[in-house]
Protein backbone atom coordinates (compact mmCIF):
# COMPACT_ATOMS: atom_id res chain seq x y z
CA UNK A 1 0.00 0.00 0.00
CA UNK A 2 1.69 3.35 -0.78
CA UNK A 3 0.19 6.19 0.94
CA UNK A 4 0.15 10.16 0.16
CA UNK A 5 0.72 12.29 2.67
CA UNK A 6 -3.11 12.89 3.81
CA UNK A 7 -2.76 16.49 5.63
CA UNK A 8 -0.87 18.04 2.41
CA UNK A 9 -3.47 20.86 1.48
CA UNK A 10 -4.08 21.16 5.51
CA UNK A 11 -4.25 25.19 7.15
CA UNK A 12 -1.54 23.44 9.60
CA UNK A 13 0.82 22.31 7.22
CA UNK A 14 0.81 25.23 4.90
CA UNK A 15 1.16 27.52 8.44
CA UNK A 16 4.57 25.56 8.67
CA UNK A 17 3.69 22.67 11.47
CA UNK A 18 6.17 20.97 9.18
CA UNK A 19 10.09 21.69 10.24
CA UNK A 20 12.68 21.23 7.69
CA UNK A 21 15.86 20.98 10.34
CA UNK A 22 16.02 19.83 13.71
CA UNK A 23 15.27 22.82 15.77
CA UNK A 24 18.20 23.91 18.05
CA UNK A 25 18.00 26.63 20.92
CA UNK A 26 19.40 29.95 21.22
CA UNK A 27 19.53 29.65 24.91
CA UNK A 28 21.49 26.20 24.68
CA UNK A 29 18.51 24.38 26.14
CA UNK A 30 17.82 20.41 25.53
CA UNK A 31 16.00 20.01 22.64
CA UNK A 32 13.89 17.66 24.82
CA UNK A 33 12.71 19.96 27.78
CA UNK A 34 9.04 20.33 27.38
CA UNK A 35 9.36 18.67 24.45
CA UNK A 36 5.69 16.87 22.41
CA UNK A 37 6.98 13.32 21.66
CA UNK A 38 4.52 10.99 20.09
CA UNK A 39 4.65 7.56 19.91
CA UNK A 40 4.39 4.65 17.49
CA UNK A 41 2.84 1.59 17.94
CA UNK A 42 4.39 -0.07 14.44
CA UNK A 43 1.93 -2.78 14.08
CA UNK A 44 -0.96 -0.73 14.44
CA UNK A 45 0.63 2.31 12.31
CA UNK A 46 0.45 1.37 8.73
CA UNK A 47 0.76 -1.32 6.75
CA UNK A 48 2.55 -1.48 2.93
CA UNK A 49 2.92 -4.92 2.48
CA UNK A 50 -0.69 -5.71 3.25
CA UNK A 51 0.15 -8.84 5.73
CA UNK A 52 -2.30 -6.90 7.94
CA UNK A 53 0.24 -6.09 10.46
CA UNK A 54 2.03 -2.48 10.09
CA UNK A 55 5.58 -2.32 9.17
CA UNK A 56 9.13 0.05 8.96
CA UNK A 57 8.20 0.97 5.52
CA UNK A 58 4.69 2.15 6.80
CA UNK A 59 6.52 4.26 9.33
CA UNK A 60 8.53 5.88 6.50
CA UNK A 61 5.74 7.27 4.73
CA UNK A 62 3.51 8.24 8.11
CA UNK A 63 5.96 10.51 8.62
CA UNK A 64 5.07 13.39 6.94
CA UNK A 65 1.90 13.19 9.06
CA UNK A 66 3.05 13.03 12.54
CA UNK A 67 5.21 15.80 11.54
CA UNK A 68 2.31 17.82 10.14
CA UNK A 69 1.27 18.07 14.05
CA UNK A 70 4.38 19.82 15.06
CA UNK A 71 5.53 17.24 17.39
CA UNK A 72 9.63 17.43 18.31
CA UNK A 73 10.08 14.10 18.06
CA UNK A 74 8.66 10.35 17.80
CA UNK A 75 8.99 7.40 19.74
CA UNK A 76 9.10 3.79 18.19
CA UNK A 77 7.41 0.56 20.49
CA UNK A 78 9.88 -2.67 20.10
CA UNK A 79 10.81 -4.00 16.16
CA UNK A 80 13.26 -6.33 17.08
CA UNK A 81 13.37 -9.69 16.58
CA UNK A 82 11.10 -11.97 18.85
CA UNK A 83 8.40 -14.78 18.83
CA UNK A 84 6.09 -11.98 19.90
CA UNK A 85 4.83 -13.81 22.69
CA UNK A 86 4.36 -10.27 24.53
CA UNK A 87 4.16 -8.33 20.99
CA UNK A 88 8.12 -7.31 20.72
CA UNK A 89 8.57 -6.64 24.00
CA UNK A 90 10.09 -10.64 24.27
CA UNK A 91 13.67 -9.38 22.57
CA UNK A 92 15.46 -12.21 20.90
CA UNK A 93 17.84 -10.38 19.04
CA UNK A 94 18.59 -6.72 20.37
CA UNK A 95 20.20 -5.80 17.20
CA UNK A 96 18.17 -6.46 14.64
CA UNK A 97 14.45 -5.96 13.19
CA UNK A 98 12.05 -8.81 12.72
CA UNK A 99 10.82 -9.76 9.65
CA UNK A 100 7.68 -8.83 9.98
CA UNK A 101 8.48 -5.12 10.00
CA UNK A 102 11.45 -5.04 7.79
CA UNK A 103 14.58 -5.33 8.13
CA UNK A 104 17.54 -2.54 9.63
CA UNK A 105 17.61 -0.63 6.34
CA UNK A 106 14.31 0.79 6.83
CA UNK A 107 15.03 1.56 10.29
CA UNK A 108 17.56 3.56 8.38
CA UNK A 109 14.92 4.69 6.34
CA UNK A 110 13.44 6.16 9.55
CA UNK A 111 15.97 7.67 11.15
CA UNK A 112 16.95 9.69 7.26
CA UNK A 113 13.46 10.90 7.07
CA UNK A 114 12.80 11.93 10.49
CA UNK A 115 15.74 13.79 10.61
CA UNK A 116 15.22 15.42 7.05
CA UNK A 117 11.45 16.72 9.08
CA UNK A 118 12.92 17.88 12.14
CA UNK A 119 11.98 14.63 14.04
CA UNK A 120 14.15 13.23 17.08
CA UNK A 121 13.95 9.17 17.13
CA UNK A 122 13.37 7.76 20.33
CA UNK A 123 13.24 3.63 20.15
CA UNK A 124 12.09 1.50 23.16
CA UNK A 125 14.85 -0.69 25.51
CA UNK A 126 14.21 -3.59 26.82
CA UNK A 127 17.07 -4.09 30.15
CA UNK A 128 15.05 -6.06 32.66
CA UNK A 129 14.15 -9.45 30.35
CA UNK A 130 14.75 -10.90 27.04
CA UNK A 131 12.98 -13.94 25.48
CA UNK A 132 13.24 -17.54 25.94
CA UNK A 133 14.34 -17.58 21.98
CA UNK A 134 17.32 -15.31 22.51
CA UNK A 135 20.83 -16.69 22.07
CA UNK A 136 22.01 -15.59 25.78
CA UNK A 137 19.02 -17.94 27.28
CA UNK A 138 19.64 -20.47 25.34
CA UNK A 139 23.14 -21.10 26.08
CA UNK A 140 21.99 -20.10 30.00
CA UNK A 141 20.06 -22.59 30.34
CA UNK A 142 22.22 -25.99 29.08
CA UNK A 143 23.79 -25.81 32.57
CA UNK A 144 25.30 -24.11 35.48
CA UNK A 145 29.11 -23.99 33.85
CA UNK A 146 28.72 -22.55 30.48
CA UNK A 147 29.98 -18.94 30.16
CA UNK A 148 26.42 -17.25 30.29
CA UNK A 149 24.64 -19.30 33.33
CA UNK A 150 24.67 -16.47 35.73
CA UNK A 151 23.36 -14.42 33.25
CA UNK A 152 20.02 -15.03 34.09
CA UNK A 153 17.81 -15.22 37.10
CA UNK A 154 18.44 -19.10 38.32
CA UNK A 155 17.79 -20.50 41.61
CA UNK A 156 17.44 -24.16 43.26
CA UNK A 157 14.30 -25.35 44.55
CA UNK A 158 13.19 -25.34 48.40
CA UNK A 159 13.61 -29.09 49.55
CA UNK A 160 9.89 -30.03 48.85
CA UNK A 161 10.41 -29.36 45.27
CA UNK A 162 8.62 -25.82 45.59
CA UNK A 163 9.72 -22.57 43.87
CA UNK A 164 12.40 -20.85 45.96
CA UNK A 165 10.05 -17.90 47.11
CA UNK A 166 6.66 -16.80 46.74
CA UNK A 167 7.20 -13.39 43.98
CA UNK A 168 4.07 -13.70 41.38
CA UNK A 169 4.32 -12.78 38.05
CA UNK A 170 3.21 -9.34 36.37
CA UNK A 171 0.87 -11.66 34.02
CA UNK A 172 -0.82 -14.21 36.23
CA UNK A 173 0.89 -17.04 38.44
CA UNK A 174 4.01 -17.68 40.25
CA UNK A 175 7.37 -16.05 38.63
CA UNK A 176 9.37 -18.97 38.80
CA UNK A 177 9.27 -21.93 36.00
CA UNK A 178 11.70 -24.97 36.18
CA UNK A 179 13.96 -26.06 33.97
CA UNK A 180 15.06 -29.39 33.35
CA UNK A 181 18.29 -28.97 32.00
CA UNK A 182 19.44 -26.84 34.64
CA UNK A 183 17.33 -28.99 37.35
CA UNK A 184 16.96 -25.62 38.25
CA UNK A 185 13.96 -22.89 38.52
CA UNK A 186 14.74 -19.44 36.39
CA UNK A 187 12.59 -15.60 36.76
CA UNK A 188 10.50 -13.89 35.10
CA UNK A 189 8.27 -10.83 36.31
CA UNK A 190 6.29 -11.59 33.15
CA UNK A 191 5.46 -14.17 30.62
CA UNK A 192 7.57 -17.22 31.24
CA UNK A 193 8.87 -16.57 28.19
CA UNK A 194 10.51 -13.19 29.30
CA UNK A 195 12.81 -14.82 31.80
CA UNK A 196 14.66 -11.76 33.38
CA UNK A 197 18.04 -10.83 33.13
CA UNK A 198 20.72 -10.83 35.92
CA UNK A 199 21.67 -7.03 35.62
CA UNK A 200 23.70 -7.44 38.78
CA UNK A 201 26.27 -9.12 36.81
CA UNK A 202 28.71 -6.87 35.04
CA UNK A 203 29.13 -8.78 32.20
CA UNK A 204 25.47 -8.13 31.38
CA UNK A 205 25.58 -4.61 31.71
CA UNK A 206 28.29 -4.42 29.57
CA UNK A 207 26.31 -6.53 26.84
CA UNK A 208 23.48 -4.42 27.65
CA UNK A 209 25.41 -1.12 26.95
CA UNK A 210 26.88 -2.79 23.96
CA UNK A 211 23.31 -2.54 22.13
CA UNK A 212 22.80 1.16 23.92
CA UNK A 213 26.19 1.75 21.37
CA UNK A 214 24.83 -0.28 18.27
CA UNK A 215 21.61 2.07 18.14
CA UNK A 216 23.28 5.18 19.05
CA UNK A 217 25.70 4.51 16.23
CA UNK A 218 22.60 3.53 13.62
CA UNK A 219 21.51 7.09 14.44
CA UNK A 220 19.05 7.19 17.11
CA UNK A 221 18.18 10.52 19.44
CA UNK A 222 17.37 8.69 22.72
CA UNK A 223 15.98 5.75 24.42
CA UNK A 224 12.42 4.96 26.55
CA UNK A 225 13.32 2.16 28.68
CA UNK A 226 10.70 -0.65 29.39
CA UNK A 227 9.97 -2.19 32.82
CA UNK A 228 13.17 -0.48 34.04
CA UNK A 229 12.54 -0.92 38.19
CA UNK A 230 12.17 -4.65 37.36
CA UNK A 231 15.52 -4.93 36.16
CA UNK A 232 17.29 -5.67 39.55
CA UNK A 233 16.09 -8.07 42.00
CA UNK A 234 16.94 -9.05 45.49
CA UNK A 235 19.79 -11.65 45.43
CA UNK A 236 18.68 -13.25 49.11
CA UNK A 237 15.30 -13.99 46.96
CA UNK A 238 13.71 -13.14 50.47
CA UNK A 239 9.90 -13.44 50.26
CA UNK A 240 7.51 -10.39 49.22
CA UNK A 241 5.46 -9.47 51.76
CA UNK A 242 1.55 -8.93 51.65
CA UNK A 243 -0.10 -5.85 50.35
CA UNK A 244 -2.40 -4.08 52.12
CA UNK A 245 -5.98 -4.65 50.52
CA UNK A 246 -8.12 -1.59 50.12
CA UNK A 247 -11.14 -3.15 49.23
CA UNK A 248 -10.44 -3.48 44.98
CA UNK A 249 -11.19 -6.38 43.05
CA UNK A 250 -7.41 -7.74 42.62
CA UNK A 251 -7.20 -9.44 39.11
CA UNK A 252 -3.61 -10.68 39.67
CA UNK A 253 -2.00 -12.65 42.01
CA UNK A 254 0.41 -10.32 41.12
CA UNK A 255 -1.50 -7.39 43.31
CA UNK A 256 -1.55 -9.36 46.47
CA UNK A 257 2.08 -8.90 46.99
CA UNK A 258 3.79 -5.56 47.97
CA UNK A 259 6.85 -5.81 45.82
CA UNK A 260 9.66 -5.35 47.68
CA UNK A 261 11.82 -7.91 46.43
CA UNK A 262 11.50 -8.54 42.83
CA UNK A 263 11.80 -5.01 41.80
CA UNK A 264 13.04 -1.50 42.88
CA UNK A 265 16.64 -2.67 44.21
CA UNK A 266 18.94 -0.13 45.32
CA UNK A 267 21.51 -0.94 42.97
CA UNK A 268 19.27 0.44 39.33
CA UNK A 269 20.38 3.46 39.87
CA UNK A 270 24.50 3.00 39.62
CA UNK A 271 23.86 1.11 36.42
CA UNK A 272 21.74 4.06 34.89
CA UNK A 273 25.13 5.95 35.36
CA UNK A 274 26.78 3.35 33.01
CA UNK A 275 24.53 4.24 30.69
CA UNK A 276 24.69 7.90 31.59
CA UNK A 277 28.44 7.43 30.63
CA UNK A 278 27.87 6.14 27.46
CA UNK A 279 24.93 8.58 25.91
CA UNK A 280 27.40 11.21 27.04
CA UNK A 281 29.27 9.95 24.33
CA UNK A 282 26.94 10.86 21.81
CA UNK A 283 25.12 14.62 21.36
CA UNK A 284 21.72 15.27 22.60
CA UNK A 285 20.62 11.91 23.74
CA UNK A 286 17.44 12.13 25.63
CA UNK A 287 16.47 9.05 28.05
CA UNK A 288 13.34 8.20 30.20
CA UNK A 289 12.06 5.35 32.39
CA UNK A 290 8.99 3.97 32.76
CA UNK A 291 8.46 3.47 36.16
CA UNK A 292 5.27 1.23 37.43
CA UNK A 293 4.16 0.75 41.18
CA UNK A 294 1.79 2.03 43.15
CA UNK A 295 4.71 4.45 44.53
CA UNK A 296 6.72 5.60 42.07
CA UNK A 297 7.76 9.13 43.15
CA UNK A 298 10.84 7.67 44.85
CA UNK A 299 12.39 5.86 42.13
CA UNK A 300 11.13 8.54 39.80
CA UNK A 301 13.55 10.95 41.68
CA UNK A 302 16.53 8.94 41.97
CA UNK A 303 16.53 7.62 38.52
CA UNK A 304 17.01 11.23 37.17
CA UNK A 305 18.76 12.60 40.02
CA UNK A 306 21.84 15.29 39.50
CA UNK A 307 22.57 15.03 35.78
CA UNK A 308 24.06 11.80 36.29
CA UNK A 309 21.38 9.22 35.47
CA UNK A 310 18.62 9.47 32.95
CA UNK A 311 16.74 12.51 31.78
CA UNK A 312 13.18 12.13 32.62
CA UNK A 313 11.24 9.18 33.71
CA UNK A 314 6.91 8.92 33.94
CA UNK A 315 4.62 6.44 36.13
CA UNK A 316 1.10 5.21 35.90
CA UNK A 317 -0.36 8.28 37.44
CA UNK A 318 -3.14 8.80 34.58
CA UNK A 319 -2.39 5.84 32.82
CA UNK A 320 -4.15 3.77 35.26
CA UNK A 321 -6.70 6.53 36.77
CA UNK A 322 -10.34 6.02 36.49
CA UNK A 323 -11.17 9.45 36.32
CA UNK A 324 -9.35 12.91 35.97
CA UNK A 325 -9.25 15.65 38.54
CA UNK A 326 -8.23 18.78 40.42
CA UNK A 327 -6.78 16.00 42.97
CA UNK A 328 -5.11 13.74 40.49
CA UNK A 329 -3.38 16.47 39.10
CA UNK A 330 -2.13 18.47 41.74
CA UNK A 331 -0.52 15.52 43.28
CA UNK A 332 1.30 13.97 40.07
CA UNK A 333 2.18 17.25 39.48
CA UNK A 334 3.07 18.31 42.87
CA UNK A 335 5.93 16.78 43.51
CA UNK A 336 7.94 18.59 41.02
CA UNK A 337 8.98 21.88 41.93
CA UNK A 338 12.37 22.08 39.91
CA UNK A 339 14.72 21.84 42.89
CA UNK A 340 18.19 21.83 42.50
CA UNK A 341 19.47 18.06 40.96
CA UNK A 342 15.62 16.81 40.41
CA UNK A 343 15.23 15.38 36.91
CA UNK A 344 12.42 16.30 34.60
CA UNK A 345 8.75 14.43 34.27
CA UNK A 346 7.41 12.69 31.54
CA UNK A 347 3.65 12.56 31.20
CA UNK A 348 0.84 10.45 28.90
CA UNK A 349 -2.55 9.77 29.44
CA UNK A 350 -2.64 6.83 27.22
CA UNK A 351 -0.31 4.72 25.45
CA UNK A 352 -0.08 1.16 24.41
CA UNK A 353 -0.10 -0.37 27.79
CA UNK A 354 -3.42 1.14 29.05
CA UNK A 355 -7.18 2.20 27.69
CA UNK A 356 -7.28 5.14 26.23
CA UNK A 357 -7.98 8.28 28.52
CA UNK A 358 -10.88 9.81 26.62
CA UNK A 359 -13.12 5.94 27.32
CA UNK A 360 -12.05 6.08 31.20
CA UNK A 361 -12.79 9.59 31.96
CA UNK A 362 -16.02 10.15 29.72
CA UNK A 363 -19.58 9.36 29.36
CA UNK A 364 -19.77 7.77 25.77
CA UNK A 365 -21.90 10.93 24.79
CA UNK A 366 -19.11 13.48 25.66
CA UNK A 367 -16.22 11.43 24.45
CA UNK A 368 -15.74 13.95 21.56
CA UNK A 369 -16.14 17.12 23.98
CA UNK A 370 -13.52 15.62 26.11
CA UNK A 371 -10.72 14.36 23.47
CA UNK A 372 -10.32 17.93 23.17
CA UNK A 373 -10.28 19.43 26.09
CA UNK A 374 -7.91 16.46 27.50
CA UNK A 375 -5.76 17.27 24.72
CA UNK A 376 -5.00 20.89 25.72
CA UNK A 377 -4.63 20.26 29.26
CA UNK A 378 -2.14 17.54 28.53
CA UNK A 379 0.07 20.18 26.17
CA UNK A 380 -0.02 22.77 29.35
CA UNK A 381 1.78 19.70 32.08
CA UNK A 382 5.01 20.99 33.14
CA UNK A 383 7.33 18.26 31.50
CA UNK A 384 7.43 16.40 28.32
CA UNK A 385 4.28 15.31 26.58
CA UNK A 386 3.78 11.89 25.05
CA UNK A 387 0.59 12.00 22.68
CA UNK A 388 0.00 8.14 22.24
CA UNK A 389 -1.03 7.47 18.05
CA UNK A 390 -4.73 8.23 17.65
CA UNK A 391 -4.87 10.39 20.25
CA UNK A 392 -4.25 13.20 17.75
CA UNK A 393 -7.93 12.24 16.49
CA UNK A 394 -9.44 11.74 19.75
CA UNK A 395 -9.90 7.79 19.13
CA UNK A 396 -11.73 5.96 22.67
CA UNK A 397 -11.28 2.57 23.45
CA UNK A 398 -11.89 -0.07 20.70
CA UNK A 399 -13.97 -2.78 21.27
CA UNK A 400 -12.07 -5.72 20.77
CA UNK A 401 -14.45 -9.42 21.26
CA UNK A 402 -12.74 -12.20 23.33
CA UNK A 403 -11.86 -14.14 19.98
CA UNK A 404 -9.84 -11.71 18.44
CA UNK A 405 -8.07 -10.64 21.34
CA UNK A 406 -4.16 -11.10 21.42
CA UNK A 407 -2.75 -9.50 24.62
CA UNK A 408 -1.77 -11.90 27.12
CA UNK A 409 -3.10 -10.08 29.86
CA UNK A 410 -6.46 -9.27 28.41
CA UNK A 411 -6.77 -13.20 28.09
CA UNK A 412 -5.89 -14.09 31.43
CA UNK A 413 -8.22 -11.39 33.00
CA UNK A 414 -10.95 -11.62 30.91
CA UNK A 415 -13.75 -9.83 31.34
CA UNK A 416 -12.48 -8.19 34.10
CA UNK A 417 -10.33 -5.41 32.77
CA UNK A 418 -10.67 -4.09 29.10
CA UNK A 419 -6.73 -4.58 28.64
CA UNK A 420 -4.38 -3.34 26.25
CA UNK A 421 -5.58 -4.50 22.88
CA UNK A 422 -8.31 -1.79 22.74
CA UNK A 423 -5.52 0.78 22.56
CA UNK A 424 -3.74 -0.72 19.63
CA UNK A 425 -5.75 -1.52 16.99
CA UNK A 426 -5.29 -0.09 13.43
CA UNK A 427 -4.39 3.67 13.43
CA UNK A 428 -7.60 4.95 10.61
CA UNK A 429 -6.16 7.01 7.70
CA UNK A 430 -8.87 7.18 5.29
CA UNK A 431 -11.99 6.68 6.56
CA UNK A 432 -13.68 4.91 2.34
CA UNK A 433 -11.43 3.01 2.17
CA UNK A 434 -10.82 -0.98 3.79
CA UNK A 435 -9.78 -1.17 6.92
CA UNK A 436 -9.99 2.41 7.46
CA UNK A 437 -6.84 2.50 4.28
CA UNK A 438 -4.39 0.42 7.39
CA UNK A 439 -4.34 -2.30 5.00
CA UNK A 440 -5.42 -3.89 2.28
CA UNK A 441 -5.04 -7.28 4.50
CA UNK A 442 -7.11 -8.30 7.58
CA UNK A 443 -5.59 -6.35 10.26
CA UNK A 444 -4.12 -8.20 13.27
CA UNK A 445 -6.25 -6.75 15.33
CA UNK A 446 -9.74 -5.28 13.93
CA UNK A 447 -10.31 -1.82 13.01
CA UNK A 448 -13.46 -0.37 15.08
CA UNK A 449 -15.99 1.18 12.99
CA UNK A 450 -16.23 3.74 15.49
CA UNK A 451 -12.58 4.43 14.71
CA UNK A 452 -13.15 4.81 10.85
CA UNK A 453 -15.70 8.32 10.98
CA UNK A 454 -12.85 9.95 12.59
CA UNK A 455 -9.66 9.35 10.10
CA UNK A 456 -7.11 11.06 9.21
CA UNK A 457 -8.01 12.45 6.37
CA UNK A 458 -11.52 13.38 7.34
CA UNK A 459 -10.06 15.62 10.57
CA UNK A 460 -6.89 16.92 8.05
CA UNK A 461 -10.87 18.47 5.71
CA UNK A 462 -12.57 19.62 9.00
CA UNK A 463 -11.31 22.63 11.00
CA UNK A 464 -12.69 21.93 13.57
CA UNK A 465 -11.72 18.78 14.17
CA UNK A 466 -9.60 17.43 17.35
CA UNK A 467 -6.67 16.22 14.77
CA UNK A 468 -5.97 20.51 13.93
CA UNK A 469 -7.12 21.32 17.46
CA UNK A 470 -3.78 19.43 18.44
CA UNK A 471 -1.73 21.05 15.82
CA UNK A 472 -3.03 24.43 17.12
CA UNK A 473 -2.10 23.83 20.54
CA UNK A 474 1.21 21.92 20.23
CA UNK A 475 1.81 25.47 18.10
CA UNK A 476 1.26 27.30 20.81
CA UNK A 477 2.96 25.08 23.14
CA UNK A 478 5.94 25.74 20.96
CA UNK A 479 5.68 29.56 20.55
CA UNK A 480 5.27 30.26 24.35
CA UNK A 481 8.01 29.79 26.28
CA UNK A 482 6.29 29.75 29.91
CA UNK A 483 4.36 26.66 28.11
CA UNK A 484 7.23 24.18 27.18
CA UNK A 485 9.61 25.46 29.87
CA UNK A 486 7.68 27.50 32.32
CA UNK A 487 7.70 26.57 36.16
CA UNK A 488 3.92 25.90 37.71
CA UNK A 489 1.74 26.97 40.41
CA UNK A 490 -1.82 26.01 41.02
CA UNK A 491 -4.47 28.13 42.03
CA UNK A 492 -6.99 26.75 44.22
CA UNK A 493 -11.00 27.54 43.89
CA UNK A 494 -13.94 27.20 45.80
CA UNK A 495 -15.95 24.67 42.76
CA UNK A 496 -13.55 21.39 43.31
CA UNK A 497 -14.54 21.20 39.28
CA UNK A 498 -12.15 24.00 38.56
CA UNK A 499 -8.60 23.18 37.63
CA UNK A 500 -6.47 26.15 37.27
CA UNK A 501 -2.57 26.89 37.34
CA UNK A 502 -0.22 29.13 36.00
CA UNK A 503 2.89 28.74 33.92
CA UNK A 504 5.93 31.42 34.20
CA UNK A 505 9.46 31.72 32.30
CA UNK A 506 10.83 35.06 32.50
CA UNK A 507 8.65 37.68 31.38
CA UNK A 508 5.79 35.58 30.62
CA UNK A 509 2.93 34.07 32.34
CA UNK A 510 0.14 31.31 31.25
CA UNK A 511 -2.99 31.03 33.14
CA UNK A 512 -4.47 27.66 32.40
CA UNK A 513 -7.86 26.62 33.46
CA UNK A 514 -9.81 23.49 32.75
CA UNK A 515 -13.65 22.49 33.86
CA UNK A 516 -13.24 18.85 34.46
CA UNK A 517 -17.05 18.35 35.44
CA UNK A 518 -20.36 17.98 33.44
CA UNK A 519 -21.31 21.11 34.51
CA UNK A 520 -20.69 24.66 33.72
CA UNK A 521 -19.12 26.76 36.80
CA UNK A 522 -18.87 30.26 37.89
CA UNK A 523 -14.97 31.40 37.02
CA UNK A 524 -13.83 34.43 39.81
CA UNK A 525 -10.35 35.54 38.39
CA UNK A 526 -9.05 38.25 40.00
CA UNK A 527 -5.98 40.74 39.04
CA UNK A 528 -5.74 38.78 35.60
CA UNK A 529 -6.73 41.80 33.45
CA UNK A 530 -3.74 42.43 31.32
CA UNK A 531 -4.26 38.45 30.14
CA UNK A 532 -5.33 37.61 26.47
CA UNK A 533 -7.00 34.21 25.78
CA UNK A 534 -4.74 32.63 22.82
CA UNK A 535 -6.74 29.12 22.86
CA UNK A 536 -9.77 27.60 23.90
CA UNK A 537 -11.20 23.81 23.65
CA UNK A 538 -14.67 23.42 23.26
CA UNK A 539 -15.85 26.98 23.74
CA UNK A 540 -14.83 30.25 22.35
CA UNK A 541 -12.93 32.11 25.18
CA UNK A 542 -10.88 35.63 23.44
CA UNK A 543 -9.74 38.46 25.04
CA UNK A 544 -11.18 39.25 28.00
CA UNK A 545 -11.26 36.18 30.57
CA UNK A 546 -14.77 34.69 30.83
CA UNK A 547 -16.93 34.99 34.57
CA UNK A 548 -18.45 31.36 32.99
CA UNK A 549 -16.68 28.31 32.45
CA UNK A 550 -18.44 25.94 30.49
CA UNK A 551 -18.94 22.03 30.89
CA UNK A 552 -16.01 19.92 29.68
CA UNK A 553 -13.99 22.96 28.24
CA UNK A 554 -10.67 24.83 29.07
CA UNK A 555 -8.76 27.89 27.78
CA UNK A 556 -5.02 29.07 27.92
CA UNK A 557 -4.37 33.03 28.26
CA UNK A 558 -0.93 34.19 28.29
CA UNK A 559 0.80 37.92 29.56
CA UNK A 560 3.91 39.06 28.63
CA UNK A 561 5.74 41.43 30.80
Amino acid sequence: MSLTHPGANSDALRSGATRVAIKTDAQNIEWWRGAVIYQIYPRSFLDTNDDGIGDLNGVVEGLDHIASIGVDGVWLSPFFTSPMQDYGYDVADFCDVDPIFGALEDFDRIIEKAHSLGLRVIIDQVYSHTSDQHPWFVESRQSKTNSKADWYVWADPKADGAPPNNWQSVFGGGAWTWDSRRQQYYFHNFLTSQPDLNVHNEEVQNAILDVTRFWLDRGVDGFRLDALNFCMHDEKLRDNPPAQQDGRILTRPFDYQEHKFNQSHENIPAFLERIRAVTNEYDAIFTVAEVGGPTPLAEMKAFTADDKRLDSAYNFSFLYAEKISRNLVKEALGDWEGAPGEGWPSWAFSNHDAPRAVSRWAHEEDRRQAADLYALLLLCLRGNVFLFQGEELGLPQAHVPFESLKDPEAITNWPLTLGRDGARTPLPWRAEEKNAGFSDATPWLPVDPQHTTLAIDRQNADNASTLNAVRAWIAMRNNHAALRLGDLEFLDFEDTSLLAFLRRHENQTALCVFNLSETDCALQIEDFDQFNCVASANAEYKNALPSVISRLSGFVAIENR
